[in-house]
């Protein structure tokens, strides 16, 4: 085995007792999911700024980037970071007082039982594809590093992970998560440089690349692309705020102040990381554009790194990228998991102890893992992946969640009408809307699920006052 694979396998295996050490502070659910709501403001920064620094961010959106560039990547880190300072701005506060479990917790407590677990199932069915997302990434550097084919990677590399989650919950994925973020930032940092000398500095990169790529607004400036544009922002920038990994990560942490900074500073430095990958592709565009002509823009980073730095340098990219994908998908294998055992299973149980809680968690990660690598070894592209994952929370679970914390008249039925219109109507555009529609249909979904909340409040105000109407008193001739 070479000295690269040696330096991967021992990183690999060293995560493992660290999950040890962290299962020391795991005695009830809220440890588990949570870790005791008891991070402090460093923890809790490197947890939140960790929650997008995955496989998208380093190869997804470096190979997209290399393909269309800022404008092929609204989404992520665009659309994530963005995400983050909102969350921070103007839900974690809110949310943090309310002292919740699950985000399915708050569903259930603002609307009903029923509202919580639909939003929950919908929720969780998000993660099967972003978790995927992270395995498959995992298997492309175990092929590059060890030779193995790609699913036997995803196999490997997806059980330690499994492992380490399982066995620490929460103060696992924040512990790594601080350990990792360190390693991230410094190999991040190494390669650029590295490769910066070995190109001929950043004006070479920037010369190389079509000025085009480097535009932030369309350049047809038509309502078609402003709209599209808006849409990849929303996407993730929105769709991703009713998620449960993001709101396990805020609610960590010791306080909500902390919360809220943790989120809002996190957002500003994933953004300002995520760029230096963003440029990393645009080199290997340069250097390799033989690897998009065949549809292999994925493979663009791990062929730099390969072919134009040295072992140290090497050894830092694949300990930073193995650092933000696993902390990312240890996160997210959490998150559904939490959301199907609290929100999904435990009302049919509804004596359930904190004790079995805590187990049915724990065996639910295992479920919720063993879907994400089918769906890793049949699907394949990571960028795909992570982008069809939030459009279903952007279409049914926002609405009713920013509704509920800032509306008082978001009543239940327009919650399900909310959720139930804007999936309806976001798929109907999806498969039955014209190609050249102006409006994307996710955007059309999100409008309808806003229609759906309305129109649930308007009908309430309605029975209620028809109900407290007097009625006129019969003649008395009569």
């Amino acid at each position: 085995m070479s000295v690269l694979g040696i330096s991967v396998l021992l990183y690999l295996v060293a995560m493992i007792p660290i999950s040890f050490y962290a299962a020391r502070f795991v005695r009830t659910s809220t440890d588990y999911v949570l870790a005791g709501r008891n991070l402090p403001f460093y923890m809790a920064l490197a947890t939140v700024f960790a929650t997008w620094l995955g496989s998208e961010s380093i190869l997804g959106a470096s190979s997209e980037m290399a393909e269309g560039g800022f404008l092929a990547v609204m989404q992520d880190p665009f659309g994530a970071g963005l995400c983050l300072i909102l969350i921070g701005l103007f839900f974690a506060r809110k949310l943090y007082a309310l002292k919740h479990l699950t985000i399915g917790d708050y569903f259930r407590d603002r609307y009903n039982k029923t509202v919580a677990m639909l939003l929950s199932i919908a929720i969780t069915v998000t993660y099967f594809g972003w978790v995927a997302a992270q395995f498959v990434a995992l298997g492309i550097v175990m092929q590059f590093v060890f030779g193995m084919s790609l699913t036997t990677g995803i196999l490997i590399a997806a059980g330690i992970v499994v492992i380490y989650t399982y066995i620490g919950g929460m103060w696992s994925v924040a512990i790594h998560d601080l350990v990792q973020t360190i390693i991230i930032v410094i190999g991040l940092v190494a390669i650029f440089i590295s490769v910066l000398m070995e190109v001929g500095g950043l004006s070479a990169i920037i010369t190389a690349t079509p000025p085009e790529f480097f535009n932030l607004t369309p350049q047809e400036h038509t309502a078609k692309e402003w709209l599209a544009l808006l849409a990849a922002l929303m996407t993730i920038g929105l769709g991703s705020i009713p998620q449960q990994d993001v709101y396990q990560r805020a609610m960590s942490a010791k306080s909500a102040s902390i919360s809220m900074w943790a989120s809002i500073l996190g957002g500003v430095l994933y953004f300002t990381v995520v760029l230096i990958p963003l440029f990393l592709g645009l080199a290997a565009r340069m250097l390799y554009p033989e690897l998009i002509e065949n549809g292999d823009s994925q493979l663009l980073i791990p062929t730099l790194v390969n072919e134009h730095t040295g072992l140290f340098i090497q050894v830092l990219f694949y300990g930073a990228l193995l650092s933000a994908i696993m902390s990312t998908a240890s996160a997210a294998i959490l998150a559904p998991a939490t959301l199907v055992a609290e929100n999904i299973v435990r009302p049919f149980f509804p004596n359930l102890s904190d004790e079995r809680l805590l187990k049915l968690i724990k065996g639910s990660v295992l479920t919720v893992a063993a879907g994400a690598i089918l769906l890793a070894i049949k699907q394949g592209n990571i960028y795909d992946l992570v982008g069809s994952a939030y459009s279903i929370t952007l279409v049914s679970a926002f609405v009713p969640l920013a509704a509920g914390l800032y509306w008082k008249k978001a009543n239940n039925l327009g919650a399900v009408l909310a959720m139930f219109l804007g999936a309806l109507a976001w798929q109907y555009a999806e498969h039955f809307g014209a190609e050249e529609a102006v409006v994307p249909s996710i955007i059309i979904g999100f409008l309808a699920s806003i229609a759906g909340m309305i129109i649930g409040v308007l009908i309430e105000r309605s029975f209620r006052t028809n109900k407290e109407t007097p009625k006129e008193p019969l003649p008395a001739s009569l």
